[in-house]
């Protein structure tokens, strides 16, 4: 089937050839019936502003209708669990990201696209309290730490803008060329919190939370230095 815009151009050139043929139909009436010379101009005039009506009527029913979007969806939970994960530090990072690549085109021809990427991410790094183990001394009122983790990176929000991207005809970028720029920058990201004082922040938070919290029961943390120890080492649970 034909589509709006190909029928109203078939309306048009139908429209000009009747418009066509009814001047040359009146031509030849004034020549034979002896019309005047002002009559044929007239005569054309309105055979063009009839035509122009019939194809503007033409075209106007044939406007498109809005079209009509039907969306759904489902969502399944695939499962739940209770965490006990307490966020303790807050970090924002940017991370200016080049990417280039060159490739040859019949063997000899050079290609090249780049992009130049800033990245703005912000991380949140805390403890999973399901890996905490100690001791308690009714006693003495004391509360040993066993176990305690290390620091994780709990969340990790980015935003990606692109700067002077060049890319060359027979050498594009694709949508997997995007998807491994963002998931390469978002790993140096990544890396430059864990080098950061990200850590150390979130283990000092945790340390006087921890001391407060037992204080506050008349307990005493008698080994806090373990919680300091853990800050040299981090984990990203986020999973990306």
């Amino acid at each position: 089937m034909l589509n709006s815009t190909k029928f109203k151009t078939i309306l048009w050139v139908l429209g000009i050839l009747m418009v066509l043929f009814l001047g040359f139909f009146l031509y030849q009436m004034t020549t034979t019936q002896g019309f005047s010379n002002m009559m044929m101009p007239l005569m054309l005039i309105l055979g063009l502003i009839l035509g122009g009506v019939i194809a503007f009527l033409a075209s106007g029913k044939l406007k498109s209708e809005p079209k009509v979007v039907t969306e759904s969806s489902h969502t399944i939970a695939e499962s739940m669990r209770k965490v006990f994960k307490i966020v303790s530090a807050e970090g924002h990072f940017q991370e200016i990201y080049n990417y280039e690549e060159t490739t040859k085109l019949l063997n000899f021809i050079p290609s090249k696209k780049k992009a130049l990427v800033i990245v703005q991410a912000k991380i949140l790094v805390g403890y999973d309290f399901e890996k905490l183990k100690w001791e308690v001394d009714e006693i003495n009122r004391k509360v040993k730490l066993t176990e305690f983790p290390a620091p994780e990176i709990l969340s990790t929000e980015t935003d990606y803008k692109y700067y002077n991207i060049e890319e060359q005809f027979f050498n594009l970028f694709s949508k997997e060329d995007l998807a491994k720029i963002q998931e390469n920058s978002k790993k140096q990201v990544i890396e430059a919190a864990k080098k950061s004082h990200l850590p150390e922040v979130a283990a000092e938070q945790m340390r006087t939370l921890m001391t407060e919290l037992l204080s506050s029961k008349n307990f005493a943390l008698e080994n806090p230095s373990k919680i300091s120890d853990s800050k040299y080492i981090i984990e990203d649970k986020t999973g990306r």
